[in-house]
């Protein structure tokens, strides 16, 4: 667990900075800057450009990472890197070319509650383009052991050049037209940066030729997509569907909840970036005992610091959306419900990497495909019933649905098992905690009261923690840092 816990402690606080600028830019910035009009409708851009990206990529992203560990020569990584960079585009440009064919009917069809939306239209592929192409590099550099640059571009570097341009929407140097435009500019620069970094930690060598083993690598491409798809309409699909039932402001209104809850996510979002190769390696050498206590391992520790993260989300929830405007502040309900399923999704730990290196990843990918359709029914039943609320509903649900299904998978089918007794007792204090603070409400400025509440939080949890020896990886580093403490 070394190089993990280095690299995905270097990730998570790379995340968290990345967050805190979201964050502020999402709850202080956008909504009084922006509008809540422009703003529903940059995320309605970027949640359909995420939507299809995994069809621009192929889920080379996940191959490459896949089979990249098995190529002995250096002849064959060329060719490999050559084949995962280049493949994609054979399916890139025919669904650009189905996209222009049918393009009246899409425009009908995605601007019947939001005509804004037409005018905009062409940046969903072109932003989905840069995505792709990114998470491609991005991989590049990951099966080297360099996730840490990707994870910046990506976490930081996004959210500040979107600062930037906020700012300048401010001091009306540009339009709030510009900006959309400006936001699909920055994605390509992110593109650009990543694959000249990818290029010099190895240096391209196109060789043009078809893998020996191509067969395996597009049946693993092609349930890959299935994959990308699935994650990606359960994390975005909601505001697509928002769009289709209520006014482009109500996606607003929605982000900037589910933008709260995400950050439930980040310490496994860091994690995944050097785990995912490691789970690869290890499932390739058949390394099952090792493979079980990495699982384990991921398991409680991101248990432990997504509890934190939740707790302290949740127990200043309330002080929170009091400094918010006000037509965002019926958004408290889907915190809770996101949240929730981050959080259950979170304690899985390496779950997704040891289904999608194993030979049973199809079976549990049709099954996703199943669960999308779930999502969509779902929310086509609670949008016109709750609104937002109905949308964060169908989303708790079909998010719980999926994890347990991939869950019950791994532990009947590769008899290997995250859970311990540390995981009730980790929920346990979690509850706690919760239960003591949530109601407790310091009569003074909201910002003061989350500061102070936070640390309350923080010191108990860690104590109680590190107390009880949750997780020895966590204590071990706590006396670290405590030693470096009393040295100095």
């Amino acid at each position: 667990m070394g190089i993990v816990l280095n690299q995905s402690l270097r990730n998570t606080i790379i995340t968290y900075i990345g967050f805190g600028i979201g964050g502020i830019s999402t709850l202080f910035l956008f909504p009084p800057i922006l509008g809540k009009t422009f703003y529903g409708l940059s995320n309605y851009i970027l949640s359909a450009a995420n939507v299809i990206m995994p069809l621009f990529a192929i889920g080379m992203q996940n191959t490459l990472v896949k089979f990249y560990s098995q190529c002995k020569s250096e002849k064959e990584k060329n060719q490999f890197l050559s084949f995962t960079v280049l493949f994609p585009i054979l399916l890139i440009i025919p669904i650009l070319l189905i996209g222009l064919f049918f393009y009246d009917e899409i425009v009908f069809f995605v601007t019947k509650k939001n005509a804004i939306v037409k005018t905009f239209i062409w940046l969903i592929p072109f932003v989905a383009l840069c995505m792709a192409y990114f998470e491609i590099f991005y991989a590049w550099a990951r099966v080297h052991m360099h996730s840490v640059f990707g994870n910046f571009i990506k976490e930081v570097g996004l959210r500040s050049f979107s600062l930037l341009a906020l700012f300048a929407l401010y001091f009306k140097w540009i339009t709030a037209v510009d900006f959309i435009y400006l936001t699909a500019g920055i994605y390509f620069v992110a593109f650009l940066a990543t694959m000249f970094y990818a290029f010099r930690i190895r240096k391209p060598v196109f060789e043009l030729g078809i893998p020996e083993n191509v067969k395996d690598i597009l049946v693993y491409t092609f349930y890959i997509i299935l994959s990308g798809s699935v994650a990606n309409l359960l994390l975005d699909g909601d505001k697509l569907m928002l769009n289709q039932y209520m006014k482009i402001e109500n996606i607003a209104y929605y982000s900037v909840a589910t933008y709260i809850a995400l950050v439930i996510s980040v310490p496994s979002r860091a994690m995944h970036q050097i785990v995912y190769p490691i789970t690869a390696k290890l499932m390739h050498d058949n390394k099952h005992d090792e493979l079980n206590d990495l699982y384990k391992k991921t398991s409680i520790n991101l248990q432990i610091v997504g509890g934190f993260v939740m707790l302290c989300i949740f127990v200043n929830i309330n002080q929170l959306y009091e400094i918010v405007p006000k037509d965002y502040s019926g958004g408290i309900g889907v915190v809770f419900m996101i949240g929730l399923s981050k959080y259950f999704d979170l304690i899985l730990g390496n779950n997704n990497a040891i289904i999608f290196n194993s030979k049973y990843y199809r079976a549990v990918l049709f099954l996703g495909v199943g669960l999308v359709v779930l999502t969509v029914i779902l929310n086509m039943i609670f949008i016109p019933l709750f609104g937002i609320f109905g949308s964060a509903f169908a989303t708790l649900l079909s998010i719980t649905c999926y994890s347990v299904a991939k869950l019950l998978f791994v532990v009947k089918r590769m008899h290997l098992y995250p859970f311990s007794k540390q995981t009730l007792q980790s929920i346990a204090i979690t509850f706690v905690v919760f239960m003591l603070f949530y109601f407790w409400k310091f009569p003074i400025n909201p910002l003061i009261a989350i500061v102070l509440k936070s640390i309350l939080v923080t010191i108990i949890y860690i104590y109680i923690n590190y107390k009880f020896v949750i997780s020895p990886e966590i204590n071990q580093t706590l006396d670290k840092f405590l030693l470096k403490v009393k040295k100095k």
